[in-house]
Parts: C-alpha cells; structure tokens; sequence
C-alpha cells in the first residue's frame, strides 16, 4: 500500500511539473505575440513566480517519492535502468534549467520591464534571449518527457 502511494504521489508530482512547464510556453509565446513589454514582462514574471510555487516543490516531490518509491518496490536505483536513465536525463533537465533557462528568465523580464518603463524597448536583445530560452526551454522540457515515457514503457535499458 505505501508503494502504491508513493508511486501516485510521484505521478501527480510528474503532472505539476511538466504542466507547469508547458503551460509557461504557452503563455510566454501568447505574450510574445503582443509585442508589449509590460504584459510580457508581466507573463514572465508569473512564469519566475510559477517555477517557485509549482516546479520546484514538483521537482522536490518527483525525486521524493520516486527515490522512496523505488526503494520500498525493491527496485535498485542505479541497477535499473528504467530509473537510472530518468534519473540522468531529470538531472540534465534541472541543470539546463538553473544553468540557462532560470537566468534567462529573469534576464528577459528585466529587458522587458525596463523597456516598458523608458519606452523604447531593445526587441534586438530580447528576441536572442527569447530564442536562448527557446532552445535551452526545449531540453529542459525533453529530457523529463523522455523521462516519462520511459518510467511508463519501462523498457530494457543498460544500468551499473
């Protein structure tokens, strides 16, 4: 019964995180399209404020109940590699998050803010941030989907 429960909380953990994750995207590309720094300044904000109400608690939960999962299952971390290879490539997703897209982030909505305050927004910059946070946004995003999918599939891969 606390496997049981421990895997749900893990999966509920798994759907704030990516939900989270995807549904900033989509707001900050809604916003994008306005071409209003203080409306986008104002969504990437709230995307900075989500992170720290809904990803990073995720993040704690995910790894949480997973590792504690993992142990009462009697699935050795490090020797099963349907959890070795999640467990690397949610590393890889923390770290190109707090690397580049965290920093980026607030870069962004530092631009923005200014640009809205004096009136004459630096689009120049901002659009070589935005496709920085695009493209360091996209691995931090792929690798836990690739995650999920293999926690879900479970299939045969190498471990220590």
């Amino acid at each position: 019964m606390l496997y049981l429960i421990l895997k749900t909380l893990h999966i509920i953990a798994v759907v704030m995180f990516l939900g989270n994750i995807t549904t900033g995207i989509f707001w900050k590309v809604h916003a994008d399209r306005t071409r209003d720094p203080r409306l986008i300044a104002h969504v990437i904000e709230g995307i900075i404020m989500s992170d720290r109400w809904f990803t990073i608690p995720g993040v704690l939960l995910i790894v949480i109940a997973g590792i504690t999962a993992a142990i009462v299952g009697g699935h050795p971390l490090l020797r099963t590699g349907w959890i070795l290879w999640p467990i690397i490539l949610f590393s890889i997703s923390g770290l190109t998050f707090g690397r580049w897209v965290a920093p980026l982030q607030r870069r962004m909505a530092s631009l923005m803010k200014a640009g809205a305050e004096s009136g004459t927004t630096d689009w120049a910059t901002y659009q070589r941030l935005s496709r920085a946070w695009a493209i360091s946004g996209a691995a931090a995003l792929l690798a836990p989907l690739a995650a999920l999918i293999i926690m879900v599939v479970k299939p045969t891969l190498p471990a220590f």
